[in-house]
């Protein structure tokens, strides 16, 4: 299928709707290709016309007063007219990309850049940036030929822009004016895995490498762009994360016997809390039909008293005002895909009062994305906590209800580890996680000249909430494969009091154990149930890849609400 089909069928459009976050991770992670309507070119034509009139005044020789970033200095520098020659607006864009290249670091993973350039193409489409339809077009082929700038981590403040990323991505697509190109000005970027320069990148996907004019340096590295790409990225994950956690968290409830009471509704109604209710309701649903839990809305326990410890008992509570916190979060990173974030903007339908439609703010500060990210952080590391105490309530032959120490069934006590370990690591990564929740957006250290004298820190708070997301998928990860032993443990005792012999769990922890175990393990082993020691890290690996694609949620809402599954059941 040739590129110009796939774009027919396959493309995301931008420029015709609002962009979702579900296009987002198809294109960032999923190589989705990407078409500009061209209503969203034509939005664009109004402010660039202004600014090539400015360009035109001053090439006729009229006086022109300095405005920001066309043919001013940047910064502290901003009040000085830079240059009264109108080429030289070319030669400042291309000398801001090129200074501004200064990140440090790893470089970050191919879905950060690929959804970098997918916001800013939706940010410059917006139409007050001035730029010129090629500088999106641009952007949309490098996304669809697979053009990978290699970006730096470290850099970015989350205010002014993210401007040292996103220059990694423009000094890349941008060359001089003069028709001059130097490959040793042109970036670095990837291709079938290794790095080259960005003209080597470009030149391999037959992509022309664009001169930057007036305003198209700042236009392309002032904006939220990179941390936004991050905290959007690491939402969507904790989204999946929670729903993943509420299917673990319910085989442990049925591993540990359980008690029903501290899931019914009238319950959670009697709180009002909207997350906890919902929480709550997903739990009944996950555990309906279980043999092992004591007790639901019709059936008073069996067992005095009837409470479990908190991180059995108190999963609504905790999971609840997770789902609601990742739901505002959501709420703000929508916008923020859809926002215009380059200073200055350009509003050509001012009154005609005002002649000056460039207009000088600061949307380019992050604070929204680095709340949204510390966020997420802050409640995707309780998910951690309260796992984790689940996990060494199962490991404790003192608390997991009658399981063998270290859910490990050993011929000779003392023999075999167990499950001993993989507690030992998810404390470990909570531990981590504590420490990387501690919020970024509190921080600020002053910059240029005192300029820009509070900043965000957005993009320190984008890589640690992604860190936190991974960390905590392989503590969920840890609680899928540790339930299911002990699930299978439980089976083969005899059945609890109240309940009849073949007591079995309900339907969505036998389709999660179920698809567990007909998974094959990273070296290609089976994921079994665990008699004696094994090699345990290719399990570990293999059980974090089926939380982080979702495909546990899927295989569970398949079983218990019958046929097929969607992206909606992430």
């Amino acid at each position: 299928m040739t590129l110009d089909t796939l774009l027919e069928t396959d493309a995301v459009v931008l420029g015709i709707h609002r962009a979702t976050l579900e296009e987002l991770v198809q294109v960032a992670r999923h190589r989705r290709p990407v078409a500009v309507d061209e209503a969203a070119l034509a939005r664009m034509k109004p402010s660039e016309d202004w600014l090539k009139g400015v360009m035109d005044d001053m090439k006729a020789g009229k006086d022109t007063a300095p405005i920001y970033s066309i043919n001013t200095g940047f910064g502290s520098l901003a009040g000085r007219r830079a240059f009264d020659e109108p080429s030289d607006a070319a030669e400042l864009s291309r000398r801001l990309v090129l200074s501004n290249a200064a990140g440090v670091g790893r470089y970050v993973d191919e879905e950060v850049v690929r959804a970098t350039m997918f916001i800013r193409i939706v940010s410059l489409t917006q139409g007050y940036s001035g730029v010129r339809a090629d500088i999106v077009k641009t952007l949309a082929e490098m996304l669809n030929r697979g053009v990978y700038p290699a970006i730096p981590e470290y850099g970015s403040l989350g205010a002014s822009g993210d401007l040292i990323p996103l220059a990694h991505v423009a000094i890349v697509m941008s060359r001089s004016h003069t028709g001059e190109d130097v490959e040793l000005d042109s970036g670095e970027a990837f291709v079938d895995g290794a790095v080259v320069s960005g003209f080597a990148a470009m030149a391999h996907a037959g992509i022309e490498r664009l001169p930057l004019g007036a305003k198209d340096g700042l236009a392309l590295l002032n904006g939220t762009s990179f941390s936004c790409a991050q905290a959007a990225l690491a939402l969507y994950d904790a989204q999946n994360l929670l729903e993943t956690a509420q299917i673990t968290a319910a085989m442990s409830i049925e591993a540990l016997m359980g008690f029903g009471d501290a899931f019914i509704d009238e319950l959670h109604q009697a709180r009002g809390q909207r997350g906890q209710i919902e929480v709550a309701a997903r739990l009944r649903e996950l555990l309906s039909g279980s043999g092992f839990v004591d007790g639901d809305a019709d059936h008073d326990p069996v067992r005095q008293p009837p409470q479990d410890a908190y991180s059995l008992r108190c999963i609504p509570q905790v999971f609840g005002p997770v789902k609601d916190t990742l739901e505002f979060a959501a709420g703000i990173i929508d916008n923020e895909i859809n926002a215009a974030t380059d200073n200055p903007l350009i509003f050509p339908t001012l009154p005609a009062s005002r002649t000056l439609k460039a207009v000088s703010g600061g949307n380019f500060h992050a604070e929204y994305v680095a709340f949204a990210a510390d966020f997420i952080s802050i409640v995707v590391t309780e998910i951690g906590n309260i796992t984790e105490r689940r996990l060494f309530r199962l490991d404790d032959g003192t608390l997991n209800r009658g399981l063998p120490d270290m859910l490990v069934a050993s011929e000779q006590i003392g023999m075999d580890c167990g499950y001993m370990l993989p507690q030992y690591l998810a404390a470990a990564l909570v531990s981590d996680c504590k420490t990387l929740a501690h919020p970024d957006s509190v921080d600020s250290i002053p910059t240029c000249a005192n300029q820009e004298d509070h900043v965000s820190m957005a993009n320190n708070a984008g890589r640690h909430t992604r860190q936190i997301v991974a960390n905590i998928e392989s503590v969920v990860a840890i609680e899928l494969l540790m339930a299911a032993q002990a699930l299978e443990l439980r089976m083969r005792m005899p059945a609890p009091a109240g309940a009849e012999q073949g007591t079995k769990p309900g339907a969505a922890s036998l389709a999660a154990l179920a698809y567990l175990r007909s998974t094959a393990s990273a070296d290609g082993r089976p994921i079994d149930h665990l008699t004696e020691d094994v090699v345990m890290y290719p399990r570990l690996r293999k059980a974090g890849e089926l939380v982080h694609d979702g495909s546990v949620v899927a295989a569970v809402n398949a079983a218990i609400r019958g046929g097929g599954h969607d992206a909606a059941d992430r």
